[in-house]
């Protein structure tokens, strides 16, 4: 029995077949009239049709041979693991595929799940990851109207040189490099592809049609807070007047951080699909080879890195959301090492009490206490799953948060471990990220692109103490200054002091045992001690 007979058989038996085809003809029919209705551009229409009805069966029947696979299965069955990997291979193929042919919204969503590697099967998070290199590439033709629409002149008349081949090419935009006749100031311009916001309404028609249709036909998987996510954050994304705003907030917020660059706005040169901004040399942030060829010491790479998140997220609350490596450039100038941010389409303003929560969530996760941990995620919204959501924040297993806490340098982390588990909880992992607030949403994203950062740095399954201990320092900060703050006694704000004091003094003790751990003498003296004595 071919798979396509056997998924309609098991449609028949669980009554799915007829909502199947109402969802299909549903969705290839609706959205070309949505589109049509909306005074959408006859080529967008024409192809409405085709990525519509790609996406429906693509993305449905998917979802009905992952349901006929799991069927009468028993999760903790040994075999179930390695029964459900080629299953996974081949909807993650199939997926990406249609990803990669349909472009735009669809390349964006793909690149998203791909970085969920600690959420996510690692089947999906493999075939996703290539789809950064999939990205669609505009001539040169229609750069130069992008360019004469929004900024009233030609390209001839702006630049006096300008690359034909761009520097990069993502799903919503690719960038070139030039240089100025005004000035005679070399630049990188960011140009819209000239069709991607009229195709990404028909794809966030398409992509909410398809998350109601299985909603309903597969109840365990709940996909609102992906519609949610994109219909909120792309309009966002797609005005790089509001990118260059970002990137100014940015600068302004970090003035005091002397190794974070954010280049410079030109906005004269600037409009809603043109952005033109100081262009800044270096290499990408996990390129461990261009690091070794310049000198670069990626512990201090890493040590920037967590110090400018960290900072975002604890103490100032406004994260950039999108750190994969190719918006993360670092150069290196005599002595000094600069991180260099780019793409700041999309970022994430958090509420003083969202924050602080948070900080409290993660005072649990590195001390490994169950009750404040429970608190915290109740608090986040998170009730039902407050144990997984704690190993999705944390990127680790229950055990290793509970029974050592996160702050143990020695523990490594078990990433086939990990996705094994997410295998098993897919239906469970939905309904959390449909459950917390919508801030954490791109937290949880930031996080895993961060994490994939290090681990490429350091080549293996561990985190950097120093990322840890940044943390811990800044979301130390985080808390006391929301309890100063709130001290009504000189009492009370005597305390708050003394006791965020030692706990820095017991951070620097910390750091200071490890780092003598890592020489001769430590190791020496490793040799020495009992094993029950650990340096």
């Amino acid at each position: 029995m071919g798979p396509l007979i056997r998924i309609i058989h098991y449609a028949r038996k669980n009554k799915l077949k007829s909502g199947l085809a109402v969802s299909l003809v549903t969705l290839t029919i609706g959205t070309p009239v949505y589109v049509y209705n909306a005074r959408i551009d006859p080529y967008i229409v024409a192809t409405a049709f085709a990525r519509t009805g790609r996406a429906a069966k693509t993305v449905i029947s998917s979802a009905a041979y992952f349901q006929y696979h799991t069927w009468g299965w028993d999760k903790t069955d040994p075999e179930y693991d390695r029964y459900m990997s080629p299953v996974h291979k081949s909807i993650a193929e199939s997926l990406c595929d249609m990803c990669a042919k349909n472009g735009g919204l669809f390349i964006k969503i793909g690149q998203h799940l791909g970085s969920l590697e600690y959420l996510l099967p690692k089947e999906y998070t493999n075939a996703f990851k290539v789809l950064h290199d999939k990205a669609p590439v505009s001539s040169l033709e229609s750069v130069k109207k992008v360019i004469k629409a929004e900024l009233g002149s030609s390209l001839d008349e702006i630049f006096s040189s300008f690359d034909v081949e761009p520097l990069g090419s993502a799903s919503l935009a690719q960038v070139h490099r030039a240089v100025l006749k005004d000035g005679n100031r070399e630049v990188a311009v960011k140009v819209q592809h000239s069709t991607v916001r009229e195709h990404s309404k028909v794809d966030t028609v398409t992509i909410e049609f398809l998350t109601k249709a299985i909603d309903k036909l597969f109840p365990d998987f709940e996909f609102n807070w992906l519609i949610e996510t994109i219909k909120r954050n792309l309009p966002k994304e797609l005005d790089f007047v509001q990118e260059g705003q970002n990137a100014e907030h940015l600068s302004r917020l970090f003035v005091d951080i002397d190794f974070l660059k954010v280049p410079r706005i030109y906005w004269d040169y600037t409009n809603r699909r043109v952005l033109t901004m100081e262009y800044c040399k270096g290499g990408k942030v996990d390129d461990v080879k261009y690091m070794k060829e310049h000198g670069i010491d990626i512990n201090i790479v890493l040590s920037h890195l967590s110090k400018i998140f960290s900072q975002m997220i604890f103490t100032r609350g406004y994260i950039h959301c999108d750190p994969h490596p190719g918006n993360v450039l670092v150069q290196k100038i005599g002595f000094k090492t600069t991180i260099i941010l780019l793409d700041h389409g999309l970022y994430q303003d958090l509420t003083d009490e969202f924050r602080i929560a948070y900080c409290k969530l993660w005072q649990g996760l590195l001390s490994g206490d169950k009750e404040i941990i429970k608190k915290q995620a109740e608090k986040l919204g998170v009730e039902q799953h407050y144990g997984l959501f704690a190993c999705m924040v944390a990127s680790r297993t229950w055990e290793d948060i509970t029974e050592v806490g996160m702050a143990d340098h020695k523990k490594t982390l078990d990433v086939e471990r990990l996705q094994t588990e997410a295998v098993r909880q897919i239906p469970q992992i939905s309904q959390v990220l449909n459950f917390i607030p919508r801030q954490l949403l791109l937290i949880l994203k930031t996080n895993d692109l961060l994490r994939g950062i290090e681990m490429t740095l350091l080549q293996r399954n561990t985190q950097g103490v120093g990322t840890f201990l940044n943390m811990a320092r800044y979301c130390l900060l985080a808390l006391f200054t929301h309890r100063l703050n709130k001290s009504t006694t000189f009492y009370n704000s005597f305390f708050i002091y003394y006791f965020y004091t030692l706990s820095l003094i017991r951070l620097k003790f910390y750091k200071l045992v490890y780092n003598i751990s890592l020489t001769r003498v430590g190791q020496g003296l490793k040799r020495i001690l009992p094993a029950n004595v650990s340096i």
